[in-house]
């Protein structure tokens, strides 16, 4: 794959072209003639109006088959812009594009300076040159918006709009401000604190909704998990929900259809959710494909206060039972939280590490010397209620939690994977 600087070309081979940039961004494209100029509001292919004689967009990628663009087509112009509109492209990593030709096979890279005030980059453009068609990486930055690019492109921009009057005023591929207001409008009525767009969680949940509507089906989608995409986008959750439907055509006939449902209703209202994304996808039979992502970010503070929860808990059910409670131990605490993070990271779910080791081979590496290690594990459960009533209905993790020869406590929680959650539940005795 030819790496490209600023103003260099290559030509470019027949067939269908995919151009990708991954990350917290929102791609577009621009279909012109040799004027530079748009025919018309359909040449403008980005979140709202996915597909063009030619050119269609699915999560972070384009693809172009220029024997297929309208007549009078003679270049293809990509364009980003931070998912999150609130967000300066400077806050974010550069993007980098990556085109693929027919077969997968990698034809080109190009990964601009990093902006700095811009709020859009012009990446690259595909053009026309005698019978054949050339890549140029650009690297154009403008600091005016959607709006700016539009104007010069030849769209008809609302006078003080931010973005382009385009068809479909629904916001649900891009991120998700919309839906948000009639989030927090309804989050107001019941009491709980308003939720904030989060542009790693909206670019999880497009991804997500792509794969579903290119498999036209809710479940079973090829490719990573939801939780997976979540991680595998910087994004850290302490607890995370999510909602997945079809049929709703904008964003609020989708919230409303939440509304509905008992569980979903109790998610866009959940008070301990502070950030969300959400995206929409249209399958090939015209259904459309819906993913909310929920999600409360990790952090130390909130993470010591779950896991003194799950202690209070655990304490409270061996009172019950006449037992003494359990104290705290640090180096318990840091061995949970290993092995919750090993599963993670990992992509295991066991007692037993794939190295081998065992939970008192754990505990004696974080410095314990316990003369006993007991250990209970969960993975799915999203509230530190949820998680002991669990462990209290299971047998054998009921007599872990009520063993009367354990003194010492540690938990560890992590987000991620296939699960979701991954809890951790270790215990000491003293000699």
């Amino acid at each position: 794959m030819l790496d490209l600087i600023s103003g260099r070309n290559v030509s470019l081979p027949g067939g269908t072209l995919a151009i990708r940039v991954p990350g917290p961004f929102d791609l577009s494209v621009l279909i012109t003639g040799e004027d530079g100029k748009v025919s018309g509001d359909g040449d403008f292919v980005f979140y709202n109006q996915p597909s063009a004689p030619g050119a269609s967009l699915r999560a972070d990628t384009v693809t172009v088959d220029v024997g297929r663009l309208r007549a009078g087509a003679s270049r293809v112009t990509v364009v980003v812009s931070a998912a999150d509109p609130a967000v300066p492209l400077g806050r974010l990593p550069a993007p980098t594009l990556s085109v693929t030709g027919s077969g997968g096979r990698g034809l080109a890279r190009f990964t601009p300076p990093r902006p700095t005030h811009e709020s859009v980059l012009l990446l690259a453009e595909i053009y026309r040159r005698g019978g054949g068609w050339k890549l140029r990486a650009l690297g154009q930055g403008y600091a005016d918006g959607l709006a700016g690019v539009a104007r010069d492109f030849g769209i008809e921009v609302l006078e003080d709009s931010p973005t382009p009057q385009l068809p479909d005023s629904g916001n649900g591929g891009g991120n998700g401000g919309g839906f948000t207001a009639l989030v927090n409008a309804e989050r107001s009525r019941s009491g709980a604190p308003p939720v904030t767009a989060d542009a790693r969680l909206t670019s999880a949940a497009r991804a997500h909704c792509a794969a579903m509507a290119a498999a036209g089906r809710l479940d079973g989608t090829p490719g990573p998990g939801l939780y997976q995409r979540i991680t595998e986008q910087g994004y850290s959750y302490l607890t995370v929900a999510e909602q997945l439907v079809s049929g709703p055509r904008s964003e609020a006939d989708f919230l409303a259809y939440c509304l509905t449902d008992t569980r979903m209703g109790r998610t866009v209202r959940d008070p301990d959710l502070a950030q969300v994304g959400v995206a929409h996808a249209p399958a090939a039979d015209g259904d459309i494909f819906w993913t909310a992502v929920w999600a409360r970010p990790l952090t130390p503070h909130d993470l010591a206060a779950v896991a003194s929860d799950v202690v209070a808990l655990t304490n409270a059910e061996r009172t019950a039972a006449g037992l003494r409670p359990l104290a705290g131990d640090p180096r318990l605490t840091v061995a949970a939280q290993a092995h919750s993070d090993d599963m993670v990271a990992g992509g295991f779910y066991s007692h037993t590490s794939p190295d081998g080791r065992q939970p008192w081979d754990r505990a004696a590496a974080a410095g314990c010397s316990h003369r006993g290690i007991g250990e209970n594990i969960a993975c799915g459960q999203r509230s530190a209620a949820e998680v002991v009533r669990g462990w209290m209905d299971s047998p054998g993790h009921r007599a872990n939690i009520l063993k009367p020869d354990f003194t010492h406590i540690g938990i560890g929680l992590r987000g991620g994977g296939e699960m979701a959650t991954y809890w951790t539940q270790l215990f000491g005795a003293s000699g």
